[in-house]
């Protein structure tokens, strides 16, 4: 079977096994205060270009959004995402868990528009009775979006100068930030990125790591007792050299951008095969995830010999599958599947 499901089918890159294979007999200090950790901060730091950054590391996408979220939304407050955003679909209510409603905008292919923020926030202030309601706290969106879709740097600028209007940080959510950065047409760089939001997270699990993401505070404004909220959330891993490892061999040579590259020049043969094919693209991204609406019978015939993931139902007959592909996608993989549409 050939696997296009998801992007992290995969173990690792070979270098990060490599890397763990080779400091397996050495003994580091627990909970990330190691030499490896501070290392890899420091080349995270460098590639963003801000040396006030604070870098964390924690174990996955989930528990990443969950600990943001909760230590930048006062007590009072919820967080404003489009309503396909990830925390309102698939994180099985760990946002509200913690003690934060999901406040839900309409997406336009998984984007928030910064107009319809700035409308959702002048509204609710111009209620007298808004002290009696859950108050926008703070704002999360995807880079890339949860349909593979990308903001431009002018949106970014202009959604955080709407977010900071009202007093809100801007969080972006990197569980894929690779392939979104490494995109045909992405006009914005890690850089770019790290000055325009106040948190951010760069996705390792689906982006060449075992598991691990990092978390940037992007102008040494990390919350106060940070370290004792990822462990409060079960977040912290008390190996942390792993994750630091992963991330400092990632930010190396810049491994990183440069494997997440291939997964969008495999999807994008493969989106080239599915328009000459005369497949329905549901959404026009330029990222490793690709949308198409397809009937019962092609999906039956593609699955006797393909795992995709599915979305959503398109209409009665129809429903929208994924295919994605990785850092680890091969020509051979993506020859075979063009062969099999």
């Amino acid at each position: 079977m050939l696997a296009f499901e998801n992007d992290y089918s995969r173990a690792a890159h070979p270098a990060i096994l490599e890397a763990l294979e080779r400091t397996s007999e050495n003994l580091y200090s627990g909970y990330g205060s190691d030499e490896i950790c501070a290392s890899a901060k420091e080349r995270i730091k460098a590639a963003c270009g801000s040396p006030d950054a604070d870098v964390w590391f924690l174990v996955g996408g989930t528990q990443a959004n969950q600990v943001v979220i909760d230590a930048i939304t006062p007590a009072w407050a919820g967080v404003v995402a489009v309503e396909s955003g990830h925390p309102n679909v698939h994180e099985a209510g760990a946002i509200e868990y913690a003690g934060h409603k999901v406040l839900t905008l309409p997406h336009h292919n998984g984007l928030m528009d910064a107009r319809e923020l700035d409308d959702y926030c002048a509204t609710f202030y111009a209620d007298a009775n808004h002290e009696h309601m859950v108050f926008p706290g703070c704002v999360y969106i995807s880079l890339p979006t949860e349909y593979g879709t990308m903001y431009t740097k002018a949106e970014l600028e202009a959604l955080a100068a709407v977010a900071h209007k009202y007093d809100m940080p801007l969080f972006v959510d990197g569980a894929r930030l690779g392939y979104g950065l490494t995109a045909t047409g992405c006009d914005i760089t890690l850089s770019d990125l790290a000055a325009i939001a106040d948190v951010f997270y760069i996705g390792g699990t689906k982006v060449g790591a075992m598991f691990g993401e990092a978390v940037v505070f992007t102008r040494g404004n990390t919350p106060k007792h940070f370290l004792t909220l990822i462990k409060q959330h079960g977040a912290l891993l008390a190996k942390g050299w792993l994750l630091g490892l992963q991330f400092d061999t990632l930010f190396t040579d810049d491994l990183y951008l440069r494997i997440a590259r291939n997964a969008n020049v495999a999807a994008d043969c493969i989106r080239a095969a599915l328009r000459e094919k005369g497949y329905t693209l549901t959404f026009d991204a330029p990222t490793n995830q690709i949308f198409v609406t397809l009937d019962r019978p092609t999906i039956e015939r593609l699955e006797r010999d393909v795992r995709l993931g599915f979305m959503e139902k398109a209409d009665d007959t129809h429903t929208v599958m994924r295919i994605c592909t990785s850092w680890s996608t091969t020509d051979e993989q993506v020859d075979q599947l063009i062969a099999l549409l």
